[in-house]
């Protein structure tokens, strides 16, 4: 379960922002929208969903980008990063210092009951800082610290007799482009495996610019158990849909061949599984292939599939814009899955951007739940809690917003 993300110098955020899923004191749903862990002590409670507020412009997409730009990298840096490469990081460049200086990124998690505080700094040519806190109990153990000295030239390394294994070998096979845990988990470090699969595996981040992939939901439906799900899903949605099948169909693929003289572009047939919805109404059916439904029912089926497989496996789902094609009634009850510990019993979370005022109600969020992104006067991104508003507990929170009390809102011209 994350705990906290903090982000700094990274696109349009210039200082530190922290986007904290830990639980205020206040008790309103507390046995609905509060992880506790259990049988461990000094980790708090933490609220299974945040929902995050502001105007087009302000930064909210890059919050979502800077999680998923923790997450990628971890997953690339060793492998897929090749050496000498310019790593693809932005900086805040609407100021001369800023723009030279690190990018930096740190995520602190719960997992099986242990408190990790995972980081990095980095600019386009190398990793300037890399670090690793373990909470096995209240104090935390530094398994290891990695730091470039700018006056050597040198990269300078820290290790715990807690950290295991060939730390040596790890460390001269890390290259200045390449993070010290990817490496060691490529080179079978078992010890720091939990804490790369977590932010591979366990975070599953949607940025707006990403489709979300049907491929869940059509695994699912090979399965008859999951298959029944899925559908009760869907009709539950009252899309008029009484049941889906899959089609195996010949698809036209392109495969590009590059090579040092030319580039071979041929079209290659691939078999595929596709979906038939079979619809019904008092005066007929019919069925559809996906293409032909609306874009809210396409949108829907590969984000059930998604939602349905992060609450079977206790995953964070980072998504901007949720509610993007979809009704707010069904965006509600979408929310509302991660709310029922009968459902959600794994521990699942819920991270998503909105414009979507009519979700402002304390009868869905808790207040620590709700958060807001402005900007500063030098256009840099600030993100600020609920509840340093101190908001009263029957507080109309939407009226609240659009007249301005919480900021996060465009100051509009005239049009006219």
């Amino acid at each position: 379960m994350m705990i906290e993300f903090r982000v700094s110098n990274f696109r349009s955020i210039k200082k530190e922002q922290v986007l904290s899923l830990v639980a205020s004191k206040d008790k309103t749903y507390d046995d609905s929208h509060l992880i506790e862990v259990k049988g461990k002590k000094g980790l708090p409670k933490l609220v299974r969903s945040a929902a995050i507020y502001g105007l087009n412009g302000a930064g909210k997409s890059n919050l979502i980008r800077a999680i998923s730009f923790l997450k990628n990298f971890v997953y690339e840096s060793a492998t897929i990063v090749q050496p000498g490469q310019s790593l693809n990081v932005q900086p805040f460049l609407l100021d001369n210092t800023t723009s030279v200086k690190p990018s930096e990124f740190e995520i602190t998690f719960s997992n099986k009951g242990v408190r990790y505080q995972y980081g990095f700094s980095l600019t386009a040519e190398r990793i300037h800082e890399e670090w690793l806190l373990v909470y096995k109990t209240a104090k935390p153990q530094q398994w290891f610290k990695r730091t470039y000295n700018n006056k050597t030239k040198r990269e300078e390394y820290e290790f715990s007799d807690k950290l295991l294994g060939q730390r040596k070998v790890w460390q001269e096979s890390t290259r200045q482009n390449s993070l010290f845990l990817s490496t060691a988990v490529y080179l079978n470090s078992e010890q720091l495996r939990p804490i790369f699969d977590f932010i591979v595996n366990k975070m599953i981040c949607l940025p707006s610019t990403s489709l979300i992939p049907i491929d869940i939901s059509i695994g699912m439906l090979e399965n008859n158990e999951t298959k029944e799900n899925l559908e009760q899903f869907l009709v539950s949605s009252d899309v008029s849909i009484t049941h889906i099948t899959l089609v195996r169909k010949k698809h036209q693929r392109q495969v590009i061949q590059v090579d040092a003289s030319k580039t071979n572009i041929q079209n290659d047939e691939v078999d595929m599984l596709l979906p038939q919805f079979h619809h019904k109404s008092d005066t007929g059916a019919v069925t559809l292939g996906l293409q032909d439904e609306s874009g809210g029912i396409q949108r829907l089926f590969a984000l059930s599939g998604l939602i349905l497989n992060v609450l079977k496996n206790g995953q964070i789902l980072i998504i901007d814009e949720l509610e993007t094609s979809l009704h707010p009634l069904l965006v509600i009850s979408l929310i509302n899955l991660f709310h029922n510990p009968k459902i959600n019993i794994n521990g699942a979370q819920l991270i998503f951007t909105t414009h979507n005022t009519s979700f402002l109600d304390l009868d869905l969020f808790r207040r620590d739940q709700i958060w807001f992104i402005d900007k500063h006067r030098d256009q840099s991104t600030i993100l600020q809690p609920l509840t340093d508003f101190s908001p009263r507990k029957g507080e109309n929170l939407e009226a609240g917003y659009l007249s301005g009390r919480y900021g996060a809102i465009p100051i509009l011209q005239n049009i006219q």
